[in-house]
């Protein structure tokens, strides 16, 4: 058998388990495994400006294609502790990445070394796994179970913190021998899916709710062939959105206090019955319970059996892999088809299509105003990004308005934050999905606060030649904490504007605080600034041309006027407006019911 260094097996096992790329920060505590990536040169590595940045790189990374595993690595104390964000926002969203710190050596662990903290105890609560590896011989084994965990049942993140002489022991590690263990996921029933199809048989106006759970079990083509299949309109959540693509006829619009459709909450409203797939009931998509449950009757599919009855008790609930329960919901209703036993719901689908042309349920989107209103800026996104574009956004108003005018056509189109949303997230996330995906057109999306947060990790993408395309909506405030502010008769420390003594030529030019294009050239990006709609198309055509040029990060940076507050609730009915609907189709003109 042959005779290694741990960390040398450590690194031979993620080989094996197909990791080619990872993200990080070097320490002295992790400076072993380092040495074997050296030796190795198989897993490339990009180096982060900040430990919970390379963290957001590896979720971003994992998001952006089916399969992947994103790595995340640090050094011992506040370099694990840095990445707990990241493990708390893959571990929400069901995301799996591998977490690695290094730590002291054990006999050390408590004796208040420097930098040593038991990471495995603060971890636990947002991981599937926290281990601090204590004998050598096991680092092989501990890998291979962190790979077969984060793969098997509902996905999720694990850090496995390495003592510096457990890395540095050698140990016997045949990896000639080795094999990836095959992920264990529940799979529905035939008995389950006819029992489903039974209580679906027996509604009116049923919809089928598509969650993340699609999105990772690769099967948007198994939902939209059973939606086809049963004429069933689809409302994605915003983890699901490109589950379906937005053009398509059983597309009803997504549904939820903020990130939603009038349309989709109006569909939503108006059905007898609703199948959840791989989705939580998050409560930013249902509302209350009350409001959300009144009148129907709920089928829940979910991979993790702990999340049916979570939020509220289904009529059936059914524990398995989305895509495993598509293929059998397809299979059972084929053969109910060819017995002529399947109802079609055309005209429900019709009624719900109607819907996303009415201009009563259409937000306005046309105004000329300068400075910019935010929901001229996603027209546009629009029409200059069409239907090829990944969007990377985290959380804001910006986030928010997105979901509601922009269009996503495809799985891993819309790439978000679901449940943590950690202000930052945007920049390492993108940069991530760019290393996942060289070629892809990749736009990001902040406001300027989200992007201000992380706003170092550009230099990563300078460094790296990590191109990609980033839109920031400045309004010089915390805008969802102001407007939410509004309830408590209040403007109280989220205003960002600063009269910058260094930048008076940015203040003439409407920047208020950060002059965001010199710090971004100072971190060897471009940067343009936009100030009315009809400069955004040229901006985009001179980033794509900075781009393929330089091969660096390009920030657009839109002034907005300071105070618009978008549209949101606390009930599904009960959404506020704060402008004015559509009252013609120039109102609306990248609307999609208004489109060939």
């Amino acid at each position: 058998m042959a005779r290694m260094k741990a960390a040398m097996a450590a690194v031979l096992v993620m080989e094996k388990e197909s990791v080619t790329q990872a993200f990080g920060v070097p320490g002295a505590a992790i400076n072993p495994l380092y040495a074997q990536l050296r030796e190795r040169q198989t897993i490339a590595h990009v180096l982060a400006r900040h430990v919970e940045g390379a963290s957001h790189m590896a979720e971003g990374y994992t998001r952006a294609r089916a399969g992947n595993i994103g790595v995340c690595i640090g050094t011992s104390g506040p370099a694990g502790t840095d990445m707990i964000t990241g493990l708390y926002s893959a571990s929400a969203d069901s995301i799996p990445i591998l977490c690695i710190t290094g730590q002291a050596p054990r006999a050390r662990l408590h004796k208040e070394d420097f930098q040593a903290v038991d990471i495995a105890s603060i971890a636990r609560p947002v991981t599937k796994l926290a281990t601090t590896v204590l004998e050598p011989a096991q680092v092989p084994q501990v890998f291979q179970q962190a790979f077969h965990l984060m793969r098997s049942g509902r996905p999720g993140p694990v850090l496995v913190d390495l003592p510096f002489d457990v890395q540095m022991a050698e140990i016997g590690f045949d990896i000639d021998a080795y094999e990836p263990l095959v992920p264990w996921k529940p799979v529905a029933t035939r008995k389950q899916v006819d029992k489903a199809l039974d209580l679906l048989e027996t509604a009116e106006r049923p919809l089928i709710v598509a969650g993340g759970g699609i999105v990772n079990a690769d099967a948007a083509a198994e939902l939209v062939a059973f939606a086809e299949l049963t004429g069933i309109p689809v409302i994605p959540t915003l983890m699901g959105w490109g589950t379906i693509p937005d053009d398509h006829p059983l597309m009803a619009g997504m549904c939820g206090l903020q990130t939603s459709h009038r349309y989709g909450n109006a569909s939503l409203l108006a059905s007898d019955f609703v199948l959840g797939i791989g989705n939580r009931w998050a409560n930013r998509h249902t509302g209350s319970p009350e409001v959300y449950c009144r009148g129907r009757r709920f089928v829940h599919v979910d991979i993790e059996p702990t999340q049916i009855g979570r939020v509220f008790a289904p009529d059936l609930g059914i524990a398995s892999d989305a895509k495993a329960a598509l293929r059998l919901f397809i299979e059972v209703a084929r053969e109910r088809l060819a017995a002529g036993r399947l109802r079609r719901w055309s005209e429900w689908a019709r009624e719900c299509s109607a819907r996303k042309g009415d201009l009563a349920n259409l937000r306005k989107s046309h105004f000329d105003e300068v400075p910019m209103k935010p929901q001229r800026v996603y027209q546009c996104m629009n029409r200059a990004f069409g239907r090829d574009v990944t969007y990377v956004s985290t959380i804001g108003l910006s986030q928010i308005a997105g979901a509601q005018f922009l269009h996503v056509y495809g799985p891993r189109q819309w790439i978000n934050c679901g449940q943590a949303g950690p202000l930052g997230w945007t920049i390492p996330a993108a940069l991530g999905v760019r290393a996942a995906d060289p070629q892809r057109r990749i736009v990001a999306l902040s406001g300027d606060y989200d992007f201000q947060f992380m706003l170092e990790e550009l230099a990563v993408g300078a460094q790296f030649r990590l191109p990609y395309l980033h839109v920031v909506l400045n309004n010089s405030y915390l805008g969802l904490i102001r407007q939410a502010q509004r309830g408590f008769a209040m403007d109280y420390c989220v205003q960002l504007a600063f009269e910058n003594v260094n930048s008076p030529a940015a203040e003439a030019d409407g920047a208020c605080g950060v002059d965001h294009v010199k710090v971004v050239e100072g971190l060897g990006c471009k940067a343009i600034r936009v100030h009315a709609p009809g400069e955004f198309a040229g901006a985009v055509r001179q980033a794509e041309r900075w781009m393929e040029q330089y091969r660096v990060p390009v920030v657009i940076e839109v002034m907005l006027e300071r105070v618009t507050n978008i549209a949101m609730g606390t009930e599904i009915d009960n959404v506020v407006e704060f402008e004015p609907m559509a009252a013609s189709p120039a109102d609306v003109p990248t609307a999609l019911a208004l489109q060939d």
